[in-house]
């Protein structure tokens, strides 16, 4: 179209060179991981909000994968929390790695638990459209709503055994879809505004989606929960996993917008990359059919966001704090002079699901 900048995709740095994922040994995934973790809380989790969420929760499922204690640090946090800055969607997803602690006997969930299912389920909480679709701001439904909420209620369910909020989830995937999966493409969109869908198929946000599925499909699996959602949704996640696998380039890193578009064409953004290539080895083992492929392509992207792990522990080329952006050029902030949290943990994520896939390929 005319007017279209790219000097962003111009000026890009070349790709590094990616290892696989079968040149990381098990001690070298922990080295990583151990550095990720240092660097995080030597940068500082400030806030109740989606970042430390997204941190807290792969760190804490690092560590229950690795039979490992919870650090004291990550424990105390929680337990300094007295205000859960309830008041946006984003503010649920520290939830999810709180209720393992509540499990653990580590921390008492309960007070946290009854404020954030409380607002909730208010009336005037987080904004509801015409289909009952949960809302990231008035008026918008972003892909980011179904991991930041999705994360919470099925971690929630799985440990309290309660099926209903697994259930509101699963509704809440097959309206998300519905609103935000191309029927032509397959990829997810970022968000609609106002009843229209803006199709810039961003790398986080289909990283959110596709973990959102995955981890509802592990939680019906654990629950033995049957319905008819499920087939939509492993439908749903196999389109769009499917469409993945052929846009991903050579060097095993997705761009920010993962489709090629020319604004952001090499781009590079570690975060999504890390985030989709984990969804795809977890989701193998839900879709058999498909299992060769998810593998041999999430172990792929997953081993090359870890080629961009900086000796300081830090997930370079992350994409910063992104809003619903109208044009495809707004997707194009990359950060690696700062820490991101998403990033930090989407890239312990893209480690445990090859520790994992070790684990299951030695037979242990």
């Amino acid at each position: 179209m005319v007017g279209e900048d790219i000097t962003s995709s111009a000026l890009e740095l070349p790709p590094k060179k990616a290892r696989g994922a079968t040149e990381y040994s098990e001690v070298e995934l922990k080295e990583i991981a151990t550095r990720i973790i240092s660097a995080t809380w030597k940068g500082g989790l400030p806030q109740w909000s989606w970042g430390e969420g997204v941190y807290l929760l792969a760190q804490i499922r690092y560590h229950q994968l690795n039979k490992e204690e919870i650090p004291g640090e990550l424990i105390s946090w929680y337990q300094r929390q007295t205000d859960f800055t309830l008041g946006h969607i984003n503010n649920v997803a520290p939830g999810a790695g709180a209720v393992h602690l509540d499990k653990a006997g580590l921390f008492d969930a309960g007070t946290m638990n009854q404020a954030l299912i409380n607002w909730l389920s208010a009336t005037n909480s987080a904004t509801r459209d015409a289909n009952g679709t949960v809302e990231h701001w008035p008026g918008s439904i972003w892909a980011d709503t179904c991991y930041m909420l999705g994360t919470y209620y099925l971690n929630y369910a799985v440990v309290n055994k309660d099926v209903k909020f697994l259930e509101i989830i699963e509704d809440q995937l097959i309206a998300h879809h519905l609103a935000l999966q191309n029927p032509e493409t397959h990829l997810m969109a970022h968000g609609s505004h106002r009843g229209e869908t803006i199709w810039n198929y961003w790398g986080r946000g289909n990283a959110w989606m596709a973990l959102s599925g995955v981890e509802f499909l592990d939680a019906a699996e654990v629950l033995a929960y049957e319905s008819e959602g499920i087939s939509k949704i492993k439908s749903s996640l196999d389109k769009q996993l499917t469409a993945l696998c052929e846009l991903l380039p050579e060097y095993g890193i997705w761009d920010v917008l993962v489709d090629g578009q020319i604004e952001n064409k090499g781009v590079l953004e570690t975060s999504a990359t890390a985030g989709i290539g984990a969804a795809m080895v977890r989701v193998a083992r839900h879709l058999p059919e498909k299992k060769d492929l998810f593998l041999k392509t999430g172990k792929k992207a997953a081993a090359a966001a870890l080629t961009y792990v900086a000796d300081s522990g830090v997930l370079e080329r992350t994409s910063a704090g992104t809003v619903l952006q109208l044009i495809p050029f707004g997707y194009s902030v990359i950060r690696s002079d700062r820490m991101q949290l998403w990033g930090q943990g989407l890239a312990l994520n893209a480690i445990t699901s090859l520790q994992h896939e070790q684990i299951n390929h030695l037979g242990v």
